[in-house]
């Protein structure tokens, strides 16, 4: 046996009759799709149901797994205490999951739990499941800030753990779509929102699942969504299998997206391994990027890399007769961007020049943003072949009397008070106005968001590629 059936739901505490006090009749055909999802899991009859939640216990480059016998929630916290939910865990599916991860040095387990309460992207789903079937174990896992392709193989690492032991077990990826689909909803609303939604419900009730790693993480953050890494964990445990799925309903009247797909498992299907197709894509995709390189993004991709393979620093002698005499006798502040499946995997620079030249500049910057950005961790060796590299080269600064010299497009900004100094590149992904730009600039340097006595400069750069 192994993964049989599979759903995806949202989670809105008011679906649940004793919270929403008549509101869940607002969205009722979301509540009946809801049952049909349920009735789903129930004609499954499965061991166990893996729950996928964006609610659950979270880390940034860590996938939690809830340890222990079981655990209990209840609906106090959305003024409804008397509904609760109790579940018992699947131990011995959990020890398994934990043992591959660790054979395949993956960063999951059971480690770090800081509540063990039941969330409610676990309990919402459960109200409706223990209504029709309740012959089960759990093991509820949570998301991470990892890339999607890394909650693609988080799945497959649960389908192989389901197969070791022949569980029948059923998935239900928890989530919201954007919440922000209006104006006048609790987060507003932003133009990416319905786009995400549309695409989500097109991918999902169509179970074309290799799309959902194509998704830019910025989009995904200005649409708001909650959902897309318990979806994305869902289909990596369905690869390489043939799926029939059902699009049940969409509906979004508060300003967040509620959308319900099943998925019933069919066998096996050799066409359906997404992660080997997107990988050989993105292989590709960045093969011709570097082919496309010029000599700053080629030399700051090389100083990285082979930092990374020998644990020493590339030797300008090496690889200076390749360089444009201006890299050579020049000198200048430079910043080095480093990028992974779209999302920023680090970024080190000097606001002005501290090496002999920009060459030098550019080798001391690249290995600092793979190994010591102290907002990620140190680019491993198996990474290289999908890192893409900018090198900005910063042009004089400029002090300016007010934010409307400022241009988040064209100036980037530094930002100083007393000894503190916060710098913010221009034309960044999701910088749209320059009060974002100066916000960002003052949290980088420990400075009030709310304090306007500060000196501002601005500066232009020459960027040198892209993140692509």
């Amino acid at each position: 046996m192994a993964i049989i059936s599979g759903i995806m739901v949202p989670h809105p505490p008011l679906i649940v009759p004793a919270v929403g006090r008549g509101q869940e009749l607002l969205i009722r055909d979301t509540v009946q799709a809801y049952h049909e999802a349920a009735l789903l899991v129930a004609q499954s009859r499965p061991e166990t149901i893996v729950m996928l939640s964006p609610h659950a216990v979270m880390y940034g480059d860590y996938f939690h797994i809830s340890p222990g016998r079981g655990a209990r929630g209840d609906f106090g916290q959305f003024l409804a205490p008397q509904e609760a939910v109790e579940v018992e865990y699947d131990r011995e599916l959990v020890k398994e999951l934990r043992s591959l991860a660790d054979e395949a040095d993956f960063p999951m387990g059971t480690e770090g739990e800081r509540d063990r309460t039941l969330d409610h992207g676990t309990m919402v789903p459960l109200f409706f499941v223990n209504q029709h079937y309740r012959d089960y174990r759990l093991v509820r896992i949570g998301g991470s800030g990892l890339p999607f392709a890394d909650h693609y193989k988080a799945g497959q690492l649960i389908e192989k753990a389901v197969s070791r032991l022949g569980r029948r077990v059923v998935i239900i990826a928890s989530g919201d779509l954007s919440h922000k689909l209006k104006g006048d909803g609790p987060y507003g609303y932003s133009a990416q929102g319905p786009e995400y939604d549309q695409r989500i419900m097109e991918i999902m009730g169509n179970a074309r699942f290799g799309q959902l790693l194509e998704f830019k993480e910025e989009f995904c953050e200005k649409a708001g969504e909650c959902g897309h890494r318990s979806f994305t964990m869902m289909a990596g445990a369905m690869d390489g299998m043939a799926v029939e799925s059902r699009r049940l309903t969409y509906q979004g009247p508060f300003g967040v997206g509620y959308g319900i797909c099943t998925f019933m498992v069919k066998g096996k299907d050799k066409s359906r391994h997404f992660l080997k197709e997107y990988e050989a894509a993105e292989q590709e995709r960045c093969r011709q990027m570097q082919d496309g390189e010029d000599a700053y993004v080629s030399l700051a991709r090389r100083s990285l890399e082979y930092y990374v393979r020998t644990r020493r620093m590339i030797s300008l002698d090496t690889v200076k007769d390749e360089l444009p005499e201006e890299m050579l006798d020049t000198r200048a502040g430079t910043f080095v961007s480093i990028h992974k499946n779209g999302a920023l995997r680090g970024c080190i620079g000097t606001i002005g020049p501290v090496c002999r030249n920009m060459a030098e500049e550019i080798i001391q910057n690249a290995v600092s943003a793979g190994i010591h950005d102290p907002r990620f961790p140190s680019v491993m060796e198996e990474e290289l072949c999908r890192l893409v590299y900018s090198v900005d080269v910063l042009g004089e600064t400029q002090p300016i009397s007010g934010t409307e010299e400022l241009d988040v497009k064209h100036y980037g900004v530094i930002v100083t008070k007393g000894q503190r100094r916060g710098l913010l590149l221009p034309n960044l992904d999701g910088v749209d106005t320059v009060e974002e730009q100066l916000e960002i600039a003052k949290q980088k340097a420990g400075i009030d968001a709310d304090d306007m006595d500060v000196r501002l400069e601005r500066f232009q750069v020459i960027r040198h590629g892209d993140k692509g």
